[in-house]
């Protein structure tokens, strides 16, 4: 068996780069920042004391949310494909030695969002910034279709 060599990743994303990555493409139509406002807003809590994980980042999760929808995957599936994938951890901005959060924190996140009662607000923000970046109608389409929750929602 061959030996890891320093750039065999770097290799294999430059790979899926050239053979059409939709995952890096859509990452180059958003400003994912521009979500990490009214995430933080509505997630952020106070420390209960010293110790604890710190939250995973609340954008990175958004982008999780995005996965399942595109790729149709539940929890758990979520969780073994991120581990599985370069594309995916690519996408999420996760090295092949970071954490990936579980199915249970996976499932956790959107619960959170209904909470606080903004993710029809923010799967909005997401489908109108597409929109604004002059997607085609092809792939409005394909991103409609995959997010027709979205409905204007009030603003934060």
């Amino acid at each position: 068996m061959k030996q890891k060599g320093f750039f065999d990743e770097n290799d294999r994303l430059e790979g899926l780069s050239r053979l059409g990555d939709p995952l890096e493409k859509l990452n180059k139509y958003m400003n994912w920042e521009s979500l990490r406002g009214i995430l933080t807003r509505a997630l952020k809590k106070e420390a209960q004391g010293p110790g604890g994980r710190p939250p995973f980042d609340y954008v990175m999760m958004f982008k999780i949310l995005i996965l399942q929808k595109l790729y149709n995957m539940a929890d758990d599936k979520t969780e073994f494909q991120i581990k599985d994938r370069l594309s995916f951890q690519r996408f999420l901005g996760l090295k092949l030695y970071g954490t990936v959060p579980d199915a249970k924190t996976i499932w956790h996140f959107p619960e959170e969002l209904n909470k606080a009662n903004i993710l029809d607000t923010v799967f909005y923000r997401f489908v109108k910034q597409l929109e604004g970046k002059g997607i085609n109608n092809t792939k409005r389409k394909h991103y409609r279709r995959y997010f027709n929750r979205c409905s204007p929602a009030k603003e934060y």
